[in-house]
């Protein structure tokens, strides 16, 4: 009895020193493995050759900020397209390397455009997150039409979330990683390689 008692006071100590330590209790308990409240992909990435890409996707939304989002202003630009809400916990490990990259690749200046499709949540919540999480690049707020998913249909099953979308000049899609991007370095080797097609 001894032991039992010793034991679940030594577990409970843990629990409180893991808690303590947690800054986000649901990227946690992602991380953790125990994959409560949403369906991700395995963070398989798949590209497709010049070929395999099939048509443009084109796609509009209203944004976060009360602005609108048109793949149409992509202009020639490799464009990266996260689905993602805020209660998803790999949504939550993924934000800040998906920053990272954004702003490796100068903030929207330049020939690489970002953008956001939150896929749940109403503008109040997902403004949250981007302050929270220092995202500044814009999303669209899909959660009543769910039109850019469908536009997507046939490439990012809807269960699956987080999906990282990366469109070529043309707007077809070139690459996806499916479920939680991992680091910065994916992101990135797939643009580049993006940026580099003649």
């Amino acid at each position: 009895m001894k032991k039992l008692v010793v034991a679940t006071a030594l577990a409970a100590a843990s629990i409180v020193v893991l808690a303590g330590c947690a800054s986000d209790p649901l990227a946690e308990q992602y991380l953790e493995g125990s994959g409560k409240n949403y369906i991700a992909g395995d963070g398989t990435i798949s590209e497709f050759d010049t070929a395999s890409r099939g048509e443009p996707v084109s796609f509009t939304g209203p944004t976060v900020d009360g602005g609108a989002f048109d793949s149409a202003n992509a202009d020639g630009d490799v464009t990266v397209v996260n689905f993602w809400y805020a209660g998803c916990a790999p949504c939550r490990a993924e934000a800040p390397i998906l920053q990272e990259v954004y702003e490796a690749y100068g903030s929207g200046e330049g020939e690489v455009l970002f953008v956001g499709v939150n896929v749940r949540d109403q503008a109040g919540t997902a403004r949250s997150f981007e302050e929270d999480y220092g995202v500044r690049y814009p999303s669209i707020l899909d959660v009543d039409s769910g039109d850019v998913q469908l536009a997507f249909a046939g490439d990012v099953p809807p269960a699956a979330v987080p999906t990282t979308i990366v469109l070529d000049r043309e707007g077809r899609v070139a690459a996806r990683v499916l479920g939680e991007l991992e680091d910065a370095s994916i992101l990135r080797g797939l643009v580049d390689k993006l940026l580099e097609e003649q």
